[in-house]
């Protein structure tokens, strides 16, 4: 059976988690704020509508990408598999809208994105201190490699330096585990939504 793809617009509004599966394979999730934007006749002027949100979930080579390319407030545009999940905890009922993606990248209609491929099994080094003498492995874990692989494209741009020292830490922090499988919950008569 054939599976609809769906493609949601909106703004990435939680940082990426990113985890190993029990299977081994990365696994990154992040929520996605999708507001509609309609012409309001009277005012003359375009304004907001409602806002829904959806957990994104990305698997593999997309989970680590995501991890070292997106950070909250980002414009995103993500396709994928739609998954709508109920059920009722504590008395309560909830509903989750998750996007199991196969496509994420930024919405150049909103800003401009530099891409820079990958290479799969490639070492990455990491030069500490300015020193082309003191290398150390990347840290280890795919989207480490991949925050690794940032990080030395920014110190070519030349950023402050308070950035760059700050910057293996988040490649540290993108290999350990912070958060459950649970779905999202959200109040079905509650007027708004949290993220």
């Amino acid at each position: 059976m054939n599976e609809a793809l769906v493609t949601v617009v909106g703004n990435v509004a939680t940082a990426p988690d990113f985890k190993q599966a029990a299977s081994g394979a990365p696994v990154s999730r992040f929520r996605l704020a999708s507001t509609v934007r309609r012409f309001d006749r009277g005012r003359g002027e375009w304004v907001d509508g409602s806002t829904s949100f959806y957990t994104v979930w990305a698997w593999r080579s997309l989970a680590s990408n995501v991890v070292a390319s997106i950070s909250v407030g980002e414009p995103l545009v993500v396709q994928g598999k739609l998954r709508i999940q109920q059920g009722e905890r504590d008395g309560k009922r909830w509903l989750s809208a998750d996007i199991e993606a196969v496509a994420i990248g930024h919405d150049l209609a909103r800003g401009t994105s530099a891409f820079r491929r990958v290479v799969p099994g490639k070492p990455l080094r990491v030069e500490r201190n300015g020193s082309a003498d003191e290398t150390e492995p990347a840290v280890p874990g795919v989207a480490a490699d991949a925050v690794t692989a940032l990080i030395a494209d920014v110190r070519s741009a030349g950023l402050p330096r308070a950035i760059l020292d700050e910057m293996p830490e988040m490649a540290e922090q993108a290999n350990e585990p912070n958060w459950s499988t649970e779905p999202v919950v959200t109040d079905v008569g509650a007027a708004s939504t949290s993220v």
